[in-house]
């Protein structure tokens, strides 16, 4: 986490754990594709989520610490603290693969022909200024049914929402990360930075 100052937020275990999990597991997704297609933007949404995993394990210490009163409770702890150390380490691998990007350190073209026959891979898209999307939400918006691009989160700021909801409205700035196809994907860039202003009709 560096020198910056970290703030203590009180959090249940479990919804620590959970979000570890969750957002380790969309560090591997993204690092894959982030190595495979060397996309270096995806590479650095992996490298802020280590951050936000790295932040709630700092979290989890001082729960765990505070929850300790006696041996019974330290045994807990202790089996609390080694599921968190392995979703780090998952974590960890995850950032080592999307370093590679950034490094420059090229796939092999065996396993890059291999890879790229996948039907689906993952965008990092960001909306702009004169974006269509802007002030609509999921719900407004249908995607999957419209375009076949599934959101799995969104980045506001520092923030990530995982899974966002239906009622959450679009903004200038929002990084979305998607799921689709590599025409889905494109056609989805174009609608957020505006070079497509309209939306097929929802099939009837």
């Amino acid at each position: 986490m560096g020198t910056q100052e970290v703030q203590y937020k009180p959090l249940s275990v479990k919804e620590l754990l959970k979000e570890m999990k969750n957002l380790s597991s969309l560090m591997i997704d993204l690092a894959y594709s982030a190595f495979l297609y060397d996309h270096k933007k995806l590479a650095e949404e992996v490298m802020r989520l280590e951050e936000r995993v790295d932040y709630l394990g700092y979290l989890l210490g001082i729960q765990a610490a505070l929850a300790a009163r006696d041996r019974e409770d330290a045994e807990q702890v202790s089996g609390i603290l080694k599921v968190a150390s392995a979703v780090d380490k998952m974590s960890d691998a995850a950032a080592d693969i999307a370093n590679l990007v950034l490094l420059d350190i090229s796939v092999h073209p065996t396993i890059h022909s291999a890879f790229k026959k996948t039907e689906e891979i993952i965008g990092r898209i960001k909306i702009r200024e004169k974006s269509v999307l802007i002030n609509k939400t999921f719900e407004d918006l249908e995607l999957e049914t419209r375009i076949g691009v599934d959101v799995i989160a969104l980045r506001r700021g520092k923030d990530w929402i995982l899974n966002p909801n239906k009622k959450i409205k679009l903004q200038v700035g929002d990084i979305l990360i998607a799921r689709g196809s590599v025409e889905s994907i494109e056609f989805l860039d174009k609608l957020s930075s505006g070079k497509v202003n309209k939306l097929p009709e929802v099939a009837k």
